[in-house]
């Protein structure tokens, strides 16, 4: 299965089956659909096969090609497919049977620190915070039996996640803190290690946690959606007044402490601002080295959410954004945008390329009052239920399911290019969109192809500069 597509002037092929990325020429980028065509119609020999392209591209009006260097871009092809770099078969779907059996051991949890929030967000999935208006703050006495249980689920594994969320966890900070301790206490006698993050809107964030956070706290996740007006729009306090100018210098020196690594400001568009990339221009001009600006997921009734409509001016700017990012990163200015950021050489795990983030069997989410859900955006639906802290998983079948859940049980993943790239993409909003998580959010599915695109043509792009500085 090979995927071609021209972005930025450069001809790309992605041999999907092995990662493998070529560019190429004008002519070869159009011959190796004909190639593969030929090879599928098993035509023996180069002979034949050069010439049943020939034809092909006679058929094409394409204007005539020297047979020489038909035959020399037919070398190359065989060449690439002897190799294991184009033309490859699926290695992984004969193991999907037991992939699907495999052990899961749980190894992080969302930590519902706070079912409350002093902003008032308007595309808030937990509705300002308060989930179906179950509104609560956790206590450490339900965080430290999250905390058991995570470490007594965790197998083997060493490394386990936790992640303070809400609403706003720092509505309840002195239990972030006294569960940090615990953590803590519990990795050498049971040869753990935790690694801590926290989500916060910036509204409370003050001296002293911050230096808590830099402390115990591997990644910090700063919430804040561009530009002034865009931000106080969609971000405001309950008495509607903007959060902007509270949060921004606070940020800047959370950014400035943590030497512009392990933190990222995060942003939602909608469709209050399709033009996005500006956003993601303006939070770099601020000086922000890591940067997510994500699609707000959303009900088509909501005034905001992104419609079938918006979609070519969406991939417009994802265009627009990848050329400029090009330029600053050249430019010695460069910065990281996580949709761009893609790993071609290792990439992630085979588990990880099949299925994606583990929601509902290695990562759960934790309410203030203990209950299990598969992931964050499943609280609140009862349906979903998993446990809770003193019994555990007591709905095994939903873990079953979720464990089963992968780009192979998914058919609109089946034949996509960018399947290993989103694991299948995002289980909740494939529920919300669909009906089951099994299914797709297709808006979802067509900007997560665009942003695969651009980032392998970023990557030729800087490749392209790496070979210049070197001669």
């Amino acid at each position: 299965m090979i995927h071609q597509y021209v972005s930025n002037e450069y001809n790309i092929v992605l041999d999907v089956n092995s990662g493998c990325v070529h560019v190429v020429d004008e002519l070869t980028y159009r011959v190796i659909p004909m190639a593969e065509e030929a090879l599928a119609q098993n035509t023996e020999g180069m002979k034949n096969l050069t010439a049943y392209v020939a034809g092909r591209l006679a058929e094409s009006g394409s204007e005539p090609v020297e047979v020489t260097a038909l035959q020399e871009v037919m070398e190359e092809i065989l060449e690439l497919k002897e190799a294991g770099m184009l033309f490859t078969e699926d290695i992984y779907e004969k193991y999907i049977g037991e992939f699907k059996n495999r052990e899961t051991v749980v190894k992080a949890l969302c930590l519902h620190i706070a079912h409350d929030c002093n902003l008032a967000c308007k595309y808030c999935f937990a509705e300002e915070g308060e989930y179906h208006g179950r509104k609560a703050l956790m206590s450490f006495e339900v965080g430290r039996k999250a905390l058991d249980f995570l470490v007594a689920s965790s197998g083997s594994r060493v490394n386990l996640e936790v992640d303070f969320f809400g609403g706003e966890p720092l509505l309840n900070w002195q239990v972030v803190k006294e569960l940090v301790v615990y953590g803590r206490s519990l990795e050498e006698p049971y040869h753990k290690k935790f690694r801590f993050t926290l989500t916060t809107n910036g509204v409370l964030l003050n001296d002293e946690i911050l230096e808590f956070a830099n402390r115990e706290m591997a990644n910090i996740v700063l919430s804040i959606d561009g530009r002034k007006e865009v931000h106080d729009l969609m971000r405001p306090h309950r008495g509607g007044q903007g959060s902007y100018d509270e949060v921004v210098p606070r940020y800047k020196k959370a950014a400035e402490s943590r030497n512009q690594m392990n933190y990222y400001v995060r942003g939602t568009f909608t469709r209050n601002n399709v033009d996005f990339a500006e956003d993601v221009i303006h939070l770099a001009d601020e000086g922000f080295k890591q940067i997510s600006v994500e699609p707000v997921v959303a009900a088509d009734t909501e005034e905001y959410a992104l419609r079938e409509e918006d979609v070519p001016a969406i991939l417009a700017e994802y265009d627009k954004l990848a050329l400029e990012y090009i330029r600053r990163k050249k430019a010695g200015k460069g910065f990281n945008f996580f949709h761009f950021m893609i790993d071609l050489e290792g990439g992630p795990c085979v588990a990880k390329r099949l299925s994606g983030c583990g929601s509902g069997t290695e990562y759960l989410a934790v309410t203030p009052w203990g209950d299990l859900y598969p992931c964050h955006q499943f609280v609140g639906q009862e349906e979903f239920l998993m446990g809770n802290v003193d019994e555990g998983i007591t709905r095994t079948d939903i873990r079953d399911t979720f464990k089963a859940c992968n780009v192979y049980a998914k058919e609109k993943c089946r034949d996509c290019f960018a399947k290993f790239y989103c694991s299948g993409g995002c289980a909740a909003n494939a529920y919300h969109f669909s009906g089951s998580i099994d299914g797709a959010y297709d808006l979802g599915c067509e900007l997560q192809r665009k942003r695969v695109e651009c980032a392998i043509m970023i990557k030729a792009a800087l490749a392209d500069e790496e070979k210049e500085k070197a001669l």
